[in-house]
């Protein structure tokens, strides 16, 4: 996502490198590159023009630290406008309630009902609640049946009543069943509707009017760039919901929705959906967002990632066995196995500073199926004991996962190349591991 916009921020950056300082040319020259990089993202021209001006003055007449160079300085004012530009600080879901109501709202195909399953998901993974979804789609052909397999997926009741085409009966009905089964929160998720539609409007208008949800939803297409934008305007006049998420923002190269959305409506974003498994949801945190588009990475949510696969008694058996040089090719698979269940290769990628530059093609997201097949060829004595691998040992394993002798020489360096690193970090030599890092830094 946002692909090309960050290729033509860090090429409008090119023009300050090497200059000593700030001036109103060189910065008026960068302002204006910046400014066609957002035109290009899909951004209207009116905020384009606003957020350059605010850039441009704060530029202008800014000191330069002799460790800073005018570069340096200029990225970090265009991400300060960025992170601001898309909301400045992350808004919670508001889920305080008994139970707590959400209702979904948006246009046919953005993604509603699918949202909602992830939403119910991340709710009962993450926040610990016992959810009900509310089937409230009654005008589109196997809508319910859909919200039924999903719900199946992630293991959340759905409330539906075949036959009944009054969506409002249904919600009131859903939520007194919901306090019945002790729920603390309920999902109604509706039919997709388009502004103009004045009775689908007033519709929709009706259920919040009767339900009073705590939090309304609105749920948006990124890839529609600027018409996600208007339709967002139109259903937050009617409406006026509380927030909006983004999804297919992973196919999103431009990012013009993310980045105008939040000043057309002022409205936050709240969460934006990259993927179809009922885990690819995110939270929306501008200023981390806004570090993506300027290919910094966004290492706060890697590591939030990988704590959520943290598990502190497999932690401490894996350190006793470093500590004794016992670590294993079981070992190694189960590392695998956690960084999998973190989610897309190429989504973790694009949080590590620099990978940006990696085009997709160059990230397989099935890079870990050989060494699974590799390892699953091993005997168990084999897996336990690596130090007895022989050249018989490796055609065998080749033989037997389908795969090349070099390739099975790539995994047993990789392995070893791990064992050292995770040994090292294990037993106090993290700051040697960084003076090593650092000291092949130096000589490239």
């Amino acid at each position: 996502m946002f692909e090309g916009l960050t290729e033509k921020l860090e090429r409008s950056f090119k023009i300050l490198k090497g200059q000593g300082y700030i001036t109103e040319i060189n910065v008026a020259e960068t302002v204006k590159e910046v400014r066609k990089a957002l035109l290009d993202a899909d951004v209207s021209y009116k905020i384009a023009k606003d957020v350059t001006n605010d850039i441009k003055e704060k530029a202008i007449g800014q000191k330069i630290l002799t460790s800073v160079s005018p570069s340096q300085l200029m990225v970090k004012i265009v991400h300060d406008e960025l992170a601001e530009l898309m909301g400045g600080e992350h808004t919670e879901i508001n889920i305080k309630g008994n139970p707590a109501i959400v209702l979904i709202a948006g246009l046919q195909g953005s993604g509603k009902t699918t949202f909602s399953a992830k939403l119910a998901n991340f709710l009962k993974t993450k926040k610990g609640k016992s959810v009900l979804l509310v089937a409230g789609d009654v005008y589109r052909p196997a809508a319910i049946d859909q919200l039924k397999v999903l719900g199946e997926q992630v293991g959340v009741e759905v409330y539906s009543e075949e036959g009944n085409t009054n969506p409002v009966q249904i919600a009131q009905r859903a939520i007194e069943h919901a306090k019945a089964q002790n729920k603390n929160v309920v999902i109604i998720d509706t039919a997709g509707r388009l502004a103009v539609d004045e009775e689908m409007m007033n519709e929709i208008a009706k259920i919040k009017e009767t339900v009073k949800p705590q939090e309304t939803l609105f749920v948006v297409d990124a890839m529609t760039g600027q018409d996600a934008v208007n339709t967002a305007k139109a259903f937050n006049d009617r409406l006026d919901f509380d927030g909006v998420v983004l999804t297919k923002l992973d196919g999103d190269t431009r990012g013009g929705a993310a980045l105008t959305i939040r000043t057309v409506v002022e409205k936050p974003i709240k969460f934006v959906g990259l993927g179809e498994k009922m885990d690819a949801l995110d939270i929306f945190y501008p200023k981390r967002m806004a570090d993506r588009i300027l290919g910094m990475g966004d290492i706060v949510s890697l590591v939030e990632k990988a704590q959520e696969q943290f598990d502190a008694e497999e932690a401490a058996k894996l350190k006793k066995k470093l500590a004794k040089n016992e670590f294993n090719y079981n070992d190694f698979l189960k590392q695998i196995q956690q960084i999998k269940k973190m989610g897309s290769i190429k989504d973790l990628a694009n949080m590590i500073p620099g990978m940006n530059k990696i085009k997709d093609e160059d990230i397989d997201d099935d890079a870990f199926k050989s060494i699974e097949a590799i390892i699953g060829s091993m005997t168990p004595e084999e897996r336990e004991n690596p130090k007895i691998m022989n050249g018989s040992r490796k055609r065998r394993i080749a033989l037997g996962s389908g795969n090349s002798i070099e390739e099975v020489n790539r995994l047993i360096k990789q392995f070893d190349e791990t064992s050292k690193m995770m040994r090292m970090v294990s037993t106090g030599g993290a700051k040697k591991m960084m003076q090593m890092m650092q000291q092949a830094k130096r000589r490239r």
